[in-house]
């Protein structure tokens, strides 16, 4: 479905081993793009308007870091093929993960998992108040992020409190993805007894 969007724009610093900040823009029409951030006094008109692409126009900034350099050294350094693999490592390591909640009694999956990030919460049986639902998982939360082991963060989605598991780091392996499912399962079993 990417081809029927205007504009596109993802963040190597999210998924593809650059440091923060760095994103990637497509555009289908960059007239338009120009047309909506340009500002062009006299004094920046040049000949070469027409020869080349000049991105001051393509954002908000006149001028602004060069940060594909950053893309550019993650690619040389691990090529785009080692890129990939990474990713599907992740997805990989993320599909694992969401088997384990599904087939996990007290736990539920709260959105669908097509790559590497995990809503999911526990939900005992019983146990049908939103209000303690939420208690319930901040307090794992905390108990885990307290622990020094595992960093998880949470979100709201349909009105439900959340954990969120990405399986993303650079280094990360399916045994470190093990590592904190133990660990989550290990906290929940005061809940889930």
């Amino acid at each position: 479905g990417v081809e029927l969007s205007d504009s596109y724009v993802f963040n190597p610093h999210k998924w593809m081993l650059v440091n923060f900040d760095c994103s990637a823009y497509f555009v289908k029409d960059k007239e338009a793009l120009i047309n909506t951030f340009s500002i062009l006094p006299e004094y920046l008109k040049t000949p070469e308007d027409k020869l080349v692409n000049n991105y001051r126009d393509w954002g908000i900034p006149l001028g602004r870091k060069f940060r594909a350099l950053k893309l550019w050294f993650v690619i040389r350094s691990y090529g785009v093929e080692g890129l990939k693999e990474k990713i599907r490592n992740h997805i990989e390591y993320g599909q694992w993960f969401k088997d384990q909640i599904i087939a996990t009694p007290g736990f539920e999956l709260i959105a669908p998992v097509p790559l590497n990030l995990i809503c999911f919460r526990i939900k005992p049986d019983g146990i049908e108040d939103e209000t303690q639902l939420v208690k319930i998982n901040k307090e794992l939360l905390q108990k885990l992020n307290s622990s020094g082991k595992i960093l998880l963060t949470q979100t709201k989605l349909n009105e439900k409190f959340v954990i969120r598991f990405v399986a993303g780091q650079t280094h990360t392996t399916l045994d470190n993805v093990k590592e904190g499912w133990k660990l989550i399962l290990e906290y929940s079993k005061s809940h889930l007894n």
